[in-house]
C-alpha cells in the first residue's frame, strides 16, 4: 500500500518535472548561444570568432534570446516550434555533411533539442511558466 503511494505521488509530480526540464536545458541551449556570441562561459573552439548577422550569428541570437523565453515559459510553444527547426537545420546543414550518424558528426544535442523542443512545443510550458500564470489570470476573468 505505501509503494503504491509512493508511485502515485512520484507521478502527480509529472507536470512539474516537466517545467523543470523546460528550464534546464533552455539553460544550457543559453550556454551554446552564450559561448558563440559572447565567449562565455567559455570561448570558441580553437580560437573562432562569429559573424553576428551569419547563419551561425543568427542561430545563436536564437538559442539566447529564445532559450531565455524558455527559461521562463514565456511564448513556449511558438517558440519552442521555431527551436526545433532551428536545430533541425542545424544538424542537417552543419552535422550531417560528414556523416549521419550524430555520435560520429558531432550532431547529438542538434538532435536532442530538437526533439526536446518540438515536445514542448506541443505539450506546452508546464505549470512553473509565465505561459501557466497568463493561462490562470485570463480564466479568472
Amino acid at each position: 500500500m505505501a509503494q503504491s503511494n509512493l508511485i502515485q505521488k512520484w507521478q502527480q509530480a509529472a507536470p512539474q518535472f516537466k517545467s523543470i526540464l523546460r528550464i534546464v536545458a533552455a539553460l544550457m541551449f543559453m550556454m551554446s548561444g552564450t559561448t558563440k556570441l559572447f565567449a562565455f562561459p567559455g570561448g570558441m573552439p580553437k580560437g573562432m570568432s562569429l559573424e553576428i548577422w551569419s547563419q551561425a550569428g543568427i542561430g545563436a541570437i536564437l538559442e539566447v534570446v529564445g532559450g531565455a523565453l524558455l527559461v521562463i515559459g514565456l511564448g513556449t510553444r511558438p517558440i519552442a516550434f521555431i527551436l526545433a527547426g532551428e536545430m533541425a537545420v542545424a544538424f542537417f546543414q552543419f552535422h550531417a555533411t560528414t556523416s549521419y550518424w550524430p555520435t560520429v558528426n558531432g550532431g547529438v544535442s542538434a538532435v536532442l533539442y530538437c526533439f526536446i523542443w518540438l515536445y514542448f512545443s506541443s505539450a506546452g510550458a508546464g505549470p512553473w511558466s509565465v505561459d501557466a500564470m497568463r493561462s490562470k489570470n485570463t480564466s479568472k476573468v
